[in-house]
């Protein structure tokens, strides 16, 4: 077995190059080799989403993808979501104060982006506690979160429709 694998992805838009151990998950190679940290290290076996990242435009848990399954591939981190030009999901989440230790809000915006960008339409309350339902918030009780994540959608849908 190799000591490292060279790994060949576009992380947040730019072309990267990175050598990893072949049991490295895509959350070590993002936070120990690429110095991504936005992504979080919580439970390491796929029960908080406070690891999710987009790997090709959807929702992924890092702490359970190996990195060899990112070769070749696009990665999306919560750093590919610039302050310069806010997505309303970002502006939502803050309008609403929807974050309070800030810990989960990595994972949880990866999440609903990942989910809102798929729908191209208003969502409902219900739907999105559905399709939040693997990412873990200890602080909030997930109203908040969830009002932004609709008022969000809502936003996109108006967007869309022009």
């Amino acid at each position: 077995m190799p000591d490292a694998l060279l790994l060949h992805m576009k992380v947040n838009g730019e072309d990267v190059e990175v050598a990893a151990p072949p049991h490295f998950t895509l959350l070590e190679v993002l936070r120990y080799k690429l110095d991504l940290i936005g992504s979080k290290q919580g439970c390491d076996k796929g029960d908080c989403g406070a690891c999710t990242v987009q790997l090709d435009g959807t929702a992924r848990l890092s702490c359970l993808t190996l990195a060899a399954q990112a070769d070749g591939r696009k990665v999306r981190t919560v750093e590919g979501m610039t302050a310069a030009h806010l997505h309303p999901l970002q502006d939502c989440m803050d309008k609403q104060v929807a974050a309070q230790c800030g810990f989960c809000t990595p994972g949880i915006l990866m999440a609903a982006e990942a989910y809102l960008t798929k729908q191209a339409r208003a969502v409902s309350r219900d739907e999105v506690a559905e399709a939040m339902a693997g990412n873990l918030c200890r602080c909030t009780g997930y109203v908040k979160i969830v009002d932004a994540i609709v008022e969000a959608s809502e936003i996109m849908a108006a967007k869309e429709q022009g």
